[in-house]
C-alpha cells in the first residue's frame, strides 16, 4: 500500500549505496542477504532479538541492492528475479518460524499458522495476478516498472512488511497480536 510513495526514497538511498558493490555479481549479493536473513532467524531463535533486527535489516538492505546492482551495471535478468523473489519468500516464512520458535506456546503457534496461511493466499493471489497482466502485456514493461516482473499492490507490500517485521523484534512480547494482526 506504501511502496508507491516510498519508490522514489528507496530507490534514491540505493543508488547511493550500490556503486561500491558493482563489482559483486548481483545473483552473489542475494545470497549474502539470504545468509544475513538465516543468521537474523538463528539469532531470533535464541530470544536476541537486537541482533537478529540488526541481521534482518541488513538483509533486506541487501535484498534493495541487488537489483539496485543488476540494473547498474546491466546485470539484471530473469534469473535474478527469480531467486530474489524465493530468498524473501524463505526469509518471509524463516522470521516469524524462529521467533515463535524463540517464544513457543500453543497460542503463538496458531497465530503462526494463521500469519503464514495469509502469506500463502497473498503470495498465490499476488504471482497469479501477476502472471495475468504480464501475459496480457499490462506487466512490468508495460509499466516502465524497474522489477523483473510486475508487482501489483496489495494491503500489505514490502514497506508494511518491513514494519510488522520490525516490530515483531523489537516487541516480541506482543508476538501473537502482532501475527494476528498481519495476518
Amino acid at each position: 500500500m506504501l511502496d508507491h510513495y516510498l519508490r522514489g526514497a528507496k530507490d534514491y538511498i540505493l543508488a547511493f549505496l550500490a556503486p561500491p558493490l558493482y563489482r559483486i555479481h548481483p545473483i552473489t549479493i542475494s545470497f549474502i542477504g539470504l545468509g544475513f536473513g538465516l543468521i537474523a532467524g538463528f539469532f531470533l531463535m535464541q530470544q536476541q532479538y537486537w541482533l537478529g533486527f540488526i541481521f534482518w535489516l541488513i538483509n533486506r538492505i541487501l535484498d534493495g541492492l541487488d537489483g539496485t546492482v543488476a540494473r547498474q551495471t546491466g546485470r539484471q535478468s530473469d534469473l535474478g528475479g527469480y531467486i530474489d523473489i524465493i530468498f524473501d519468500f524463505a526469509i518471509y516464512a524463516f522470521i516469524p518460524i524462529s521467533l515463535t520458535v524463540g517464544l513457543p506456546s500453543t497460542e503463538a503457534f496458531l497465530s503462526l499458522s494463521f500469519l503464514l496461511a495469509s502469506f500463502y493466499i497473498n503470495a498465490a493471489s499476488w504471482m497469479y495476478l501477476a502472471a495475468i497482466l504480464e501475459k496480457r502485456r499490462q506487466g512490468a514493461q508495460a509499466k516502465g516498472e524497474l522489477t523483473t516482473i510486475t508487482m501489483p499492490s496489495g494491503l500489505i507490500g514490502g514497506a508494511e512488511t518491513v514494519l510488522f517485521f520490525s516490530l515483531f523484534m523489537i516487541w516480541p512480547q506482543q508476538l501473537i497480536l502482532l501475527f494476528v494482526s498481519m495476518g
